[in-house]
């Protein structure tokens, strides 16, 4: 193990990096708070400025895995597929395997120019969350309660208000709902069982609702779905606080451009089409663990140094005044001073570990507490397609 590579497990560096996120983050929010005289002026300018400013904060998390971790990523797709990514507007289908998937799939955001602009669909809650949540708020990310009957209008509305978005985007959707574990299929294939739904392998049955609103309410401005399927080499699971350590991943995503005019516009008919689509994801994911590779052509989308020059700019904002800060309390001679800036280094330290395990997958949503009553429900637009998907497949 090199000097570098030590260097990247160290606390401190740890504490660096969180300590440039979140700062940089807060006087990201307070530049974004300044532009809401701008919208009723010009809105799509203050639409703009607002992408720009959340690049600079979702990219540092990209330059976190891309240069910091060294993690690799090589797209299989086809070549005519290819050369549209990045040129329209699109709706990204991805599997919810991993916990660092969000962060693949921002890299892929930014490798073809549209992290920027990039939409989810959220829970409500983190929409106060500072930093994310508030950047997430002025890019007009779609947020939800997960009760469907409260957020069926807020989300239409939320959709449509997309249709004149100035820049390319692409919306990024986890049908699934929640991250796969081994518990959360058991419940999940239960729940195909009663539906008489084919059961899923590698995958949960998909949350139809969310993905049928969104195409029903984007089409005309999306021009196609990419379904997404993500692994990695070696059968790795990665985590974030891997990322942090400076743990090399490879990842490996599968996209197929499916044109949105040739999705159903009924919402029972794009429901079963959606359930068919994971029955193929579950069909990739087998032929990865058998072969070590998706089908398709195999590409590197090249790096982009923007990530990497907003990342240093910060650092070099912000650490020089904290260090100046800190050197200056250590040379007062104080012991108060001193207990009191090791007990706050303390805190953050346990405090960024608490922010890091939020993510592990065993500590996700509380998916199986009255899941199978709550998986009925959203499948309860299937009544007649169930079966013929079974026989169909």
């Amino acid at each position: 193990m090199g000097i570098l590579q030590v260097l990247k497990t160290q606390l401190l560096c740890h504490l660096i990096i969180c300590y440039v996120f979140l700062v940089s983050g807060l006087i990201i929010n307070l530049l974004q708070l300044c532009t809401l005289p701008l919208w009723p002026i010009n809105k799509q300018l203050a639409r703009k400025i607002n992408c720009r400013l959340g690049y600079s904060i979702s990219s540092q998390l990209v330059a976190l895995l891309e240069w910091w971790s060294g993690t690799e990523c090589t797209l299989y797709t086809a070549p005519e597929s290819y050369k549209l990514y990045g040129k329209e507007n699109a709706i990204v289908v991805l599997n919810h395997n991993f916990e660092i998937d969000f962060m693949t799939g921002w890299t892929f955001c930014e490798r073809f120019g549209v992290l920027g602009s990039s939409k989810v669909l959220a829970k409500k809650d983190l929409s106060y969350v500072p930093v994310i949540g508030w950047m997430w708020y002025f890019l007009e990310i779609v947020f939800c309660k997960r009760k469907w009957e409260e957020d069926r209008k807020t989300v239409v509305q939320s959709l449509r208000n997309l249709r004149d978005y100035p820049e390319n985007f692409w919306f990024l959707l986890h049908c699934e709902g929640t991250r796969f574990t081994e518990k959360k299929h058991k419940i999940s294939m239960e729940v195909a069982e009663k539906k008489g739904l084919p059961k899923l392998k590698y995958h949960l049955l998909p949350r139809t609702k969310g993905f049928c609103v969104t195409v029903q309410n984007l089409r005309g401005t999306v021009t196609a779905v990419y379904d997404s399927t993500l692994n990695f080499r070696n059968n790795e699971m990665p985590t974030l606080l891997g990322v942090l350590n400076g743990k090399k991943y490879h990842a490996d995503l599968y996209v197929r451009r499916i044109p949105l005019d040739t999705i159903p516009e009924d919402e029972s008919e794009c429901a079963a089409w959606l359930h068919k689509l994971y029955q193929e994801k579950d069909e990739f994911q087998e032929h990865y663990r058998q072969t070590g590779r998706f089908p398709g052509a195999i590409t590197s989308p090249p790096h982009r140094p923007w990530a990497l020059l907003n990342w240093l700019f910060w650092v070099c904002l912000l650490v020089y005044p904290l260090c100046m800060l800190l050197l200056q309390l250590l040379l007062s001679g104080s012991t108060f001073t001193v207990v009191c800036t090791s007990v706050f280094c303390l805190a953050v330290s346990v405090g960024i570990r608490w922010m890091i395990g939020q993510t592990e997958i065993d500590k996700g949503s509380n998916y199986g507490r009255d899941a199978n009553e709550q998986q009925l429900k959203d499948h309860a637009i299937l009544p007649n397609f169930g079966a013929s998907l079974k026989k169909n497949h």
